[in-house]
Order: structure tokens, then C-alpha cells, then sequence
């Protein structure tokens, strides 16, 4: 009888908290309301596993404290506002409104990009730049691999260090974890290159009680001197990828942006810099922005497991509700 009253009481429980949610999908909720139902135990395991997005609490408060100490980057000294505001006139005012929901960044003109042609090309002009970094290089990418493309930009990043550069790296714990324990990692630290990992899982055991380990930092962004930025789905490896070979080549789509944007990549960045215990780099921000020049009108729109939920897939839907003319949908999957 107690054995019968525990079993109810659990599957009750796991689905009172499925229901019960804030910013749950609907279909969400009736799949694992159906898994709970046919496998109970399995269910319930698998809810307390996956069901939710919690990467720890101890990591979350850190990231909501680091992102109460930065400011979000907005009007700086020198920088005319006036000719790069966007007004409620402009035809994508509603979807600007959507993005700056989800991760605080206002749209700001003044931008320009350029489409990188193919993943090498992408490497080059990131090497390029790197080799001209006077006072800053930044990078965040989910997988740094220790092939051509990846060693091309490791050994730019200890040109830089070592001309007195302030080089910072961050790559996921799990996606670059190859990379990690190579000698490459230990030679960008001799150059003084600043690494950090993001969401270390330590001991698995432990790290499964605290939080998902499959919730992984997928970020690719580049940051230079605050004055450009790359951002797109290359991950810091050849087009041939070889731990999946069989998949390759990938063919990723990446922008080089410079102008008021660059600086909603650069808070992007430290906020998960500072986050996985990095220095304060909060006067980077602070720093005047560059006179304003003509280009569009960009925002960084960001999204993670300390988000709200479902975040993306609003924007996603408002874009595609917004469209009037045409409409084209890529995926890397």
C-alpha cells in the first residue's frame, strides 16, 4: 500500500510541475505528460534528467549577478544618437521590439556586414583581423578543433598575445574538450592568451544532481579592438570536421559586422566571460564608439537556458508573420 501511495504521489508530483511550468510549450507539456503516463519511472527519471533547463543554481545566480554589473551598451560619448536611432516608424519596429524582449539589446543603424563566402574564407578574415587586433581579441566558440583552420587561428591568437594584445578565449567544456587538453591550449596560455571554459562539468556524477550537462554555451563570436565582430554557425574547425567526417563538409553561414552592434556582441561575450569567472571587463563597454557612419539597422538577439523559454521560436514566428514578400529558411540540420 505505501509502495502504491508513493508511486501515485511521485507521478503526481513530476506531473503537477510539468503543468504547472512557466513558459512551457504546449506540445512540451503533453509529451511528457504521454512519456509519464506510459513509463511512469522512466518518466519521471527522464523529467528530473531533461525536462528542465537548469544549468545550476550556483551558475545562474553568478550569470544574473555578472549581468547586473555590466551595462547594456547604449549611447556612448561621441556617438551622435540622433542619426543612428531607430524610430517606431521603421517597417521592423515590431520585431526589434520582440528581440529587445528576449535579451535587452536596442536596434541600432549605423551597421555594415559583410557574408563570408565559405569557411575558409571566414578563417582568413578572422586571422587577418586578429593580426591587426591592437588592443583586444575576444573569442567564444562551442568547438575549437586542433585542425588547420583551428591551429591558423590559435597561432594568430599568440601573435597577438605576444605583441601585448589583451586575448581572451572561452570554448564549452564539452564541445572543445579535444582542444582543451591539447598542447595547443597549454601554448596559447604561455603566450598569455586568457582561457576560461564554459559550464566545466567536473565530476559528471555531481554536475547531473546541479544541473543538465547537455546544456551546453553553442555561442561562435568574435570580437576585436570593439570595432568588429564575426557571429554566424561556424565553429572554429575545417568545413571537413573531422570527428564527423561522414557529415562533412559543413557549410556554414557567418557575418562580419562593424559599427554600434559590435558592441551588443562584446556585452554578449563578457557577460559569459565574466560569467564562467573571468576578469571584470565591464570598461570595454564604457569605451566612445566610432563617429556614426550609414548602414542598417542590427541587435544581437541572444537566447539560453536562462532565458525565458521558447525565446527563439517567438522570434522565429514573428519573422515569418512579418514576412510580405519572401521568405527563406536555412538550417545546418
Amino acid at each position: 500500500m505505501i509502495l502504491v501511495l508513493l508511486h501515485v504521489v511521485m507521478v503526481l508530483a513530476c506531473a503537477l510541475h510539468i503543468l504547472l511550468r512557466r513558459h512551457r510549450q504546449p506540445e512540451s507539456r503533453m509529451a511528457w505528460l504521454t512519456v509519464l503516463v506510459a513509463l511512469p519511472y522512466v518518466g519521471v527519471l527522464g523529467y528530473l534528467l531533461l525536462g528542465t533547463t537548469n544549468i545550476g543554481h550556483k551558475r545562474i545566480a553568478r550569470l544574473h549577478d555578472t549581468r547586473k554589473t555590466l551595462p547594456l551598451p547604449r549611447c556612448a560619448q561621441g556617438w551622435d544618437a540622433s542619426e543612428n536611432a531607430i524610430d517606431d516608424s521603421q517597417p521592423y519596429e515590431t520585431l526589434f521590439r520582440v528581440g529587445q524582449s528576449i535579451s535587452g539589446y536596442v536596434p541600432v543603424g549605423g551597421n555594415r556586414a559583410e557574408l563570408m563566402a565559405d569557411s575558409d574564407t571566414t578563417i582568413a578574415r578572422m586571422v587577418e583581423d586578429i593580426d591587426g587586433a591592437r588592443s583586444t581579441v575576444h573569442l567564444l566558440f562551442y568547438i575549437w578543433l586542433n585542425d588547420t583552420n583551428g591551429m591558423r587561428v590559435a597561432d594568430a591568437l599568440c601573435r597577438a598575445a605576444v605583441r601585448g594584445v589583451e586575448c581572451r578565449a572561452l570554448v564549452d567544456d564539452i564541445g572543445s574538450r579535444s582542444f582543451i587538453r591539447s598542447d595547443t591550449w597549454r601554448q596559447l596560455a604561455d603566450a598569455g592568451v586568457q582561457l576560461r571554459k564554459a559550464l566545466p562539468v567536473g565530476n559528471p556524477l555531481v554536475r547531473m544532481v546541479n544541473g543538465r550537462i547537455d546544456l551546453r554555451n553553442h555561442r561562435k563570436i568574435v570580437v576585436i579592438d570593439n570595432r568588429v565582430t564575426f557571429c554566424g554557425s561556424q565553429n572554429c574547425a575545417d568545413p571537413a570536421f573531422a570527428p564527423k567526417a561522414r557529415y562533412g563538409p559543413w557549410v556554414d553561414a557567418v557575418m562580419r559586422f562593424e559599427g554600434p552592434v559590435v558592441r551588443q556582441n562584446q556585452h554578449l561575450f563578457a557577460m559569459d566571460w565574466m560569467g564562467n569567472g573571468g576578469d571584470n571587463i565591464a570598461a570595454l563597454l564604457a569605451e566612445p564608439l566610432p563617429p556614426p557612419q550609414a548602414g542598417f539597422a542590427a541587435q544581437v538577439v541572444a537566447t539560453g537556458p536562462t532565458g525565458r523559454n521558447a525565446a527563439m521560436p517567438e522570434m522565429f514566428t514573428s519573422l515569418m508573420f512579418a514576412a510580405r514578400h519572401d521568405l527563406f529558411v536555412t538550417t545546418p540540420y
